[in-house]
């Protein structure tokens, strides 16, 4: 018989932590590391059982989710965070692949359904954001090199079809806020340990490519406004990492002159243009105009 702890690791998670523990209520053990929170959120876990230890918060966030790994005493453990909830779906599907306990499998990777601004984005970074958060106590832990990477697992892998349902940014104000102060210093500090040259054309080329990756190849474009701003503020993300090294002073400097920006631009729009024509080729119900713009995206390659 199976047996299974649930691991958070949170901070000032007040507002939204009785949500996920209610959903989680069916575990056998639920262990909450606590970043020096000044709320309530220590207290309300304690009222559902859970046990509660206090850490100092650290900005790599998943030293301490580590840590409560390895307080935790079942035989698996389902990793989460404050804003995440388990759907009843995923509760059955979890408890059915457990009960079979294949030996062969060490960790689950589990699709996410992520709730921006009031809705299922379905596109672009935002699903199904799959993630490896089901796994034999013992085998897995993160590697603490970036605050957006994945947990690994020593041991094979597969996959949950019923999704995380994650309450994500509530407002613009919050994803600035979570932005500037958490995720882009990270992102600087990885850059750094990383030895990744940045040079002053990125200034362009990344927030750029980072909007066509995910309005157009991902088709962002298909979650209407939604998808609009979310590629626009990925993009802005991208930007803020760039200057962020740029005044620190950790590139060479060096001249700008108009020539320069204007091949960037050039460059620019005629990546825009490639991307927009092919993926209305994608969406022509046409044969006949499927092949006009057929033949406008093999022209983009030359003009």
């Amino acid at each position: 018989m199976y047996s299974i702890s649930v691991v958070l690791s949170v901070k000032n998670e007040e507002q939204y932590i009785e949500r996920v523990l209610r959903s989680v209520s069916w575990a056998d053990e639920i262990i909450v590391v606590d970043n020096e929170s000044t709320d309530k959120t220590p207290n309300i876990a304690k009222s559902f059982g859970a046990k509660v230890y206090h850490k100092k918060n650290d900005p790599m966030l998943n030293k301490n989710k580590n840590l409560g790994f390895e307080q935790a005493t079942k035989d698996w453990i389902l990793n989460l965070d404050g804003d995440e909830e388990v759907t009843n779906e995923l509760q059955y599907e979890i408890r059915g692949v457990l009960k079979k306990d294949s030996s062969t499998v060490d960790g689950y990777w589990i699709p996410r359904k992520n709730i921006i601004f009031g809705k299922w984005i379905r596109h672009g970074l935002w699903w199904p954001d799959k993630q490896l958060r089901l796994f034999r106590r013992g085998k897995g832990r993160f590697p603490c090199n970036h605050i957006h990477e994945h947990l690994v697992v020593d041991g094979k892998t597969a996959e949950l079809s019923s999704p995380i349902l994650h309450h994500n940014y509530d407002s613009i104000s919050q994803f600035l806020r979570k932005m500037d102060v958490l995720y882009t210093e990270n992102e600087v500090l990885h850059l750094r340990q990383t030895g990744k040259q940045i040079v002053w054309y990125d200034a362009i080329r990344m927030p750029i490519n980072d909007f066509i990756k995910i309005y157009f190849a991902q088709q962002g474009y298909k979650d209407g406004m939604h998808g609009l701003v979310l590629a626009m503020l990925q993009a802005f993300y991208t930007f803020v990492v760039f200057a962020k090294i740029w005044e620190r002073g950790e590139f060479p400097s060096q001249d700008v002159v108009l020539s320069d920006i204007s091949r960037e631009l050039k460059k620019a729009r005629k990546d825009f243009n490639y991307w927009l024509i092919h993926e209305q080729m994608q969406e022509a119900k046409s044969i006949f105009h499927r092949l006009l713009l057929r033949i406008r995206l093999i022209l983009t390659r030359y003009l």
